[in-house]
């Protein structure tokens, strides 16, 4: 079985129009995730930001500076 990152490179490979129906049906799977999973992924992710704040590759944001930086890019 090929790994994520053999995959990720075939799929860079396709066309546009592959990539984005191959997109559509990746999102849709993780729809297919029942909570206890969806809670397991979210709790591992939360803890690789936490791990990365604490070890200071990435820093806090201020919740007024994402908002303001959200409402700039949907204008």
């Amino acid at each position: 079985m090929a790994d994520a990152a053999e995959v990720l490179r075939n799929a860079l490979a396709l066309g546009v129009e592959d990539r984005a129906v191959l997109a559509e049906r990746l999102f849709a799977s993780l729809d297919d995730l029942d909570e206890a999973e969806a809670e397991r992924l979210w709790a591992t992710e939360a803890q690789k930001r936490l791990d990365r704040y604490r070890d200071g590759s990435s820093r806090a944001v201020e919740a007024h500076q994402v908002a303001e930086k959200v409402s700039r890019l949907f204008r």
